[in-house]
């Protein structure tokens, strides 16, 4: 072939170009190169990040949250291991057999697991939280790609429900939700650690490569509550609850000494070990967050103040006859037309007119101070979430009529924990001391609200309520001084009084002589044809009181002598 001859082999390109080639080439090798030394030599961390993203993990070390215990150190809530199932849904890989012994040990719908392993929008889904251990051990054996497990801990309350308002529970992700769990979150939680580690393709770890930071566990917290007492409580309230049939009630069982809660309950409750039930009114800690008018129990508050005023004495008559009061277009009445009686026995004989003659001899500025000096329509302070403060309106805005029936309890709402500690001054000599949840070592700096004096008459008279001729015979204890004074109410509903609907309530303290424990007691309508305070909350004061006395070994300071307990039907009535 004559190469000379074809004009195509004959051309001869432009030197420029060939140099401008070789220019481009040479070009791009150095922007590659510089580029791998920028990247390998000074800012590798993007490509190292990649790297490891193939092999190595960060994981979360879960702290163990701290325990609570009840003051004599009996566990009352304890967090016990437990297994999370997860899956990156792009990698699972299961037949219909795998699905169905899964569904099977999770207790889930076959459809409901692969509805959310299907979901490959997400990198991350739980499949289900928080199952026994035995149980995520079957699951390994079934051998799933892309199903993993992560160790957690699950909260478990052996006293259940008898013990639920006071601890309350804590979620799925071990955070408190209600109860001392909520209250003492950030002391019990504890802070999550975390350590890098190397997987291997089916995501298990082959090699602990570090710690970065160590898990901080949760501290333990020692509660004032004695467990004894508590599941006396709880189990005499339940009683009373049902053989009335009455829809709901609280009990609050207070150390006078020091102002530790030794007890509180409530009925209905449930039981915070069940998840799958922590819905409805049933939640409700009805003793620290809802309110009710107190009724008579706010007799001997308005009898202190007049005392202290200088107003009257024990011994100071007051005329109630007809057995009613009329105060412009209203009319107070009391259950019996009493005549002429003491003002000791306007407490025993628990009468409204007596009550409302004294309170209207008064300064209504001097009533509120003393309400407001015990605690009511301030919030108590326990710490409890939802905690209310009750309502007492400003004394320069109450009408005579209202301040009449203030010195009963009608026109002002106490939670049953503020009712409980203000009954703390008559078995104080006068002193006032803040309630704790915790177990206390020194007893807290009291407040004196009335003088010691006032405090030792109306403790006189709340014992006499006790007595024969009293409200509350059935609160009596043998072997044991009682005082305490009896409180029946209509109950609130839609902003009007409720004909048929009640409060029953009972107050106290013992042994008078030297007074240990306060225990208050509320019942919701009774239904079974009984509402009187005497007849429905003051034996359930007087169970527990007996047992708790016992328990703490408190000496007896009265004769070892049988109770004398009225008939059915034979109780004095109070006004309401």
């Amino acid at each position: 072939m004559n190469f000379a001859a074809s004009p195509v082999l004959t051309l001869r390109l432009p030197v420029w170009r060939s140099r401008l080639l070789l220019l481009a080439f040479m070009s791009g090798f150095v922007v590659l190169a510089g580029r791998a030394v920028y990247l390998q030599g000074w800012n590798n961390d993007f490509l190292q990040a990649k790297g490891e993203s193939r092999y190595s993990r960060v994981i979360e070390i879960t702290a163990n949250r701290g325990r609570i215990t009840d003051r004599h150190g009996e566990a009352l809530a304890i967090s016990t291991p437990v297994k999370s199932v997860w899956a990156i849904p792009d990698e699972v890989q299961m037949d219909k057999a795998q699905l169905g012994k899964l569904a099977a040990l999770l207790e889930m719908p076959p459809q409901e697991i692969e509805k959310r392993v299907s979901d490959t929008s997400r990198d991350f889904v739980y499949v289900k939280r928080q199952i026994p251990p035995e149980t995520a051990d079957r699951i390994a054996e079934l051998r799933i790609a892309g199903l993993f497990q992560s160790r957690e801990y699950r909260r478990y309350y052996p006293g259940g429900d008898v013990m639920a308002h006071v601890l309350g529970f804590t979620g799925a992700e071990d955070i408190g939700q209600e109860g001392v769990e909520l209250a003492f979150q950030e002391q019990l939680a504890g802070k999550a650690g975390s350590r890098r580690v190397i997987k291997d393709r089916r995501g298990q770890i082959v090699e602990d490569m570090q710690s970065i930071k160590a898990a901080q566990e949760g501290h333990d917290l020692t509660l004032a509550l004695d467990a004894r007492i508590q599941t006396l409580a709880f189990g005499q309230l339940k009683e009373a609850i049902e053989q009335h049939r009455a829809k709901a009630g609280g009990i609050v069982v207070l150390d006078i000494n020091t102002g530790e809660m030794l007890a509180l309950a409530n009925f209905p409750t449930y039981n915070p070990n069940n998840r799958a039930q922590l819905t409805g009114g049933s939640l409700r800690n009805r003793a620290v967050t809802d309110t009710f008018e107190p009724g008579s129990t706010l007799k001997p508050f308005t009898i202190a103040t007049a005392l202290e005023e200088g107003r009257v004495t024990p011994q100071t008559m007051i005329q109630t006859a007809p057995g009613s009061l009329t105060i412009g277009k209203a009319t107070i009445h009391d259950a019996h037309a009493e005549g002429l009686i003491s003002v000791s026995q306007v407490i025993q004989k628990s009468s409204n007119v007596g009550a409302a003659k004294i309170a209207l001899n008064l300064p209504a500025e001097s009533m509120w101070n003393t309400f407001n000096a015990v605690g009511f329509g301030l919030a108590p302070k326990l710490g409890f979430p939802g905690e209310v403060t009750g309502r007492v309106r400003p004394a320069k805005t109450w009408k005579p009529i209202e301040q009449a029936t203030m010195a009963y309890g009608h026109g002002i709402s106490v939670s049953l924990v503020q009712l409980a500690r203000s009954y703390s001054i008559f078995a104080r000599d006068g002193d006032l001391v803040p309630i704790s949840l915790v177990k206390v070592d020194t007893p807290p700096p009291a407040q004196n609200v009335i003088s010691a004096e006032t405090a030792r008459e109306v403790r006189a008279m709340l014992e006499s309520v006790v007595s024969p001729g009293g409200t509350a015979p059935r609160a009596q204890i043998m072997g044991y001084r009682v005082a305490g004074k009896t409180g029946t109410a209509h109950k609130q509903e839609n902003g009007a009084y409720a004909a048929n609907k009640y409060i029953s309530s009972f107050v106290g303290f013992a042994p008078v002589s030297n007074p240990r424990l306060v225990i208050a007691v509320m019942i919701d309508e009774a239904a079974d044809g009984q509402y009187y305070g005497g007849s429905v909350a003051a034996p359930v004061f007087a169970k527990v009181m007996e047992g708790a006395l016992r328990a703490l070994d408190v000496p007896p300071d009265a004769p070892m002598k049988p109770i004398v307990l009225p008939a059915a039907g034979e109780e004095v009535k109070e006004s309401i």
